[in-house]
């Protein structure tokens, strides 16, 4: 009598099974199908901003998206963020895009790149931000929008 599992001819021999793509049931035969269309990317930051300019995206959805872009910001000497000050309050100039970016500042500017959470935590007090300022859709947010996104991302990462 032969074991379960244990070849009858004493080993000489090897049964031939289908491979994990052809064993019914799907992908390595536990019943796991390939996707059929891959998971849709997030939109850009870009596509967001056009769509929350244009009363297509909520703050909330463009807040969330905002958290996770890069953010490319014009940089002086020192480290830190560029600010304007001849705007009503100071506004901090950042781009969707390095292609953004130079558009306003010229194609040798420095500048660096962070998230737009990271820029929520480090964007100094009383100091409001505008997004693509050479952008079609420039988006500024005052210092009271800027607390709003803090208060935001504080409410979604602490409940």
């Amino acid at each position: 009598m032969y074991g379960y599992g244990q070849p009858m001819d004493g080993g000489a021999a090897q049964q031939q099974y289908g491979s994990p793509q052809q064993m019914p049931g799907g992908v390595g035969g536990y019943g796991q199908q390939p996707p059929l269309y891959p998971e849709p990317s997030p939109p850009s930051l870009a596509d967001a901003v056009r769509a929350f300019t244009t009363g297509q995206m909520s703050a909330e959805d463009f807040q969330q998206i905002f958290a996770t872009s890069k953010v490319y910001c014009p940089r002086g000497d020192t480290p830190g963020f560029l600010a304007l000050h001849n705007t009503q309050q100071p506004v901090i100039p950042m781009f969707t895009s390095l292609k953004e970016l130079r558009r306003y500042a010229g194609k040798e500017s420095k500048y660096f790149v962070i998230t737009g959470a990271e820029v929520i935590d480090l964007l100094p007090t009383g100091y409001g931000c505008v997004l693509d300022m050479e952008g079609e859709h420039r988006m500024v947010f005052d210092a009271k929008a800027v607390e709003q996104m803090v208060d935001f991302a504080m409410r979604r990462m602490y409940g």
